[in-house]
């Protein structure tokens, strides 16, 4: 059972795979069997659904949002390299010494482009800037029914008003990241990966 995952992966796609996101061969390994093992149509490929049995996706309030980051464009199945893509956002940033980007490019796992996976999650229209609704909504989903809708317009108000620099009522890439100039993001949106 555990030679199908090492079977199915080809060497040179797992070099492939390791310049694109930073993870080690055992690490994609590993990664490979936990994906065929969430893969229950055993296509090569993962659904919604699929997502939806992981028991702490299932519990998360933002899990919907989480699961729809696999997802770009609309699409309703995600390949393993797509899979990696997206979990490569969540590789810890000093793992960037050990394993060099050759292609010059900024790591998956860089603070901009955590900020910018983070940022996609509140941004549900995808029109990149965040709305108060959208705020709204997001706010709404973390903390349920535990605060009122008045509590949650002022927090959304106050938060839009302390981070919108242009005045044009939303929230733009630009003034999310400046927001969270001071937030320890590299160390709040990683997970350790076994090596």
């Amino acid at each position: 059972m555990g030679s199908r995952a090492s079977t199915l992966l080809r060497e040179e796609e797992i070099e492939e795979i390791k310049k694109e996101t930073g993870f080690s061969h055992s690490q994609i390994t590993r990664l490979y069997s936990r994906f065929t093992s969430l893969d229950k149509g055993e296509n090569g490929a993962l659904s919604r659904e699929d997502f939806q049995r992981i028991p702490e996706l299932a519990i998360n309030p933002l899990g919907d949002r989480i699961i729809n980051a696999f997802f770009p464009d609309g699409e309703d199945q995600v390949n393993f390299r797509g899979f990696m893509r997206t979990l490569a956002h969540f590789r810890p940033v000093e793992d960037n010494e050990k394993n060099k980007n050759v292609s010059n490019t900024e790591p998956l796992n860089s603070r901009t482009n955590k900020l910018h996976f983070a940022f996609q999650l509140y941004d549900l229209d995808r029109d990149d800037k965040i709305s108060r609704d959208e705020l709204l909504q997001v706010l709404r989903m973390m903390v349920g029914v535990n605060i009122s809708d008045e509590q949650l317009g002022s927090i959304a108000d106050r938060t839009i008003q302390e981070a919108d620099a242009n005045g044009d009522g939303c929230i733009s890439f630009t003034e999310f990241m400046k927001v969270l100039e001071k937030v320890d993001v590299e160390q709040k949106m990683s997970i350790r990966f076994l090596h």
